[in-house]
């Protein structure tokens, strides 16, 4: 069994299903503890039972600024201090400027940048005491360019790209890394419920289909490999890299 995170501490959030549960069963897999945060205590305590004694889960709402401090001093209360995190629960409204709500605007920014902000903020001073630490922002392709109907959704993620760069700079003196990966389409809960809405659900899995090079959608597993590879010192002199990992979708 390969161990290329043995001894490391991490948080995952939007652990309970898609991207989430894969980056965090392959970040376990490769021996390092992990808490798993997600608002569904079913889906994050199935993902602890399948991982086993080096995961434990945490139901919290991110969106909420109160739970921020307390899944992270959970974390190091029960694993004894944090090495890296992984800012991955999203949310998706789908709209352009005239149909998104100012809710639905609020609670894309709440949960897809205010929570990235507070939660690597928390993450910081215990990063600081272990002497390093890596940041990994799961961002999206829709950050980098746009896209019909995503109003709310991809300005969220461009400035997810922004913060991540800021923080690379601001913190890369303390060898604290922070970057982001770009995803494009994956199928998880939240793109079939994207594809399930539209009139012509096969014609929109079709039309996501031929847009990427590679000729066929994401899978979750497809954007673990680098979550890995961000948290190790494999990556050590890795920061402010905006990575897609999109099967050609940038280059088409």
């Amino acid at each position: 069994m390969s161990e290329r995170l043995k001894g490391k501490i991490g948080i995952v959030t939007g652990a309970g299903s898609g991207i989430g549960r894969a980056c965090a069963i392959a970040l376990a897999s490769e021996g390092a503890r992990v808490a798993l945060v997600g608002r569904r205590r079913d889906r994050v305590e199935e993902i602890a039972h399948k991982i086993g004694d080096s995961a434990f889960a945490i139901p919290a709402d991110i969106s909420k600024a109160s739970e921020i401090s307390r899944l992270i001093d959970e974390t190091v209360r029960r694993f004894g201090g944090l090495n890296f995190l992984l800012n991955n629960a999203g949310v998706l409204h789908i709209g352009n400027v005239e149909q998104i709500t100012e809710e639905e605007w609020d609670h894309t920014f709440n949960v897809n940048v205010r929570a990235v902000w507070l939660l690597s903020r928390a993450a910081l001073p215990h990063m600081r005491k272990a002497g390093a630490g890596s940041i990994i922002n799961v961002a999206s392709t829709l950050g980098v360019v746009g896209a019909r109907n995503r109003a709310a959704y991809a300005p969220s993620k461009g400035a997810v790209v922004l913060l991540t760069k800021s923080m690379a700079i601001d913190h890369g003196h303390e060898n604290i890394r922070v970057n982001a990966i770009c995803p494009g389409f994956v199928e998880t809960d939240l793109t079939a419920a994207v594809i399930a809405q539209a009139p012509d659900p096969e014609a929109v899995r079709q039309e996501r289909t031929a847009v990427h090079a590679i000729g066929r959608l994401g899978r979750p597993e497809d954007i673990a490999g680098l979550a890995v590879y961000l948290a190790s010192d494999e990556s050590s002199w890795v920061t402010g890299a905006v990575l897609p990992v999109d099967g050609g979708y940038l280059a088409v």
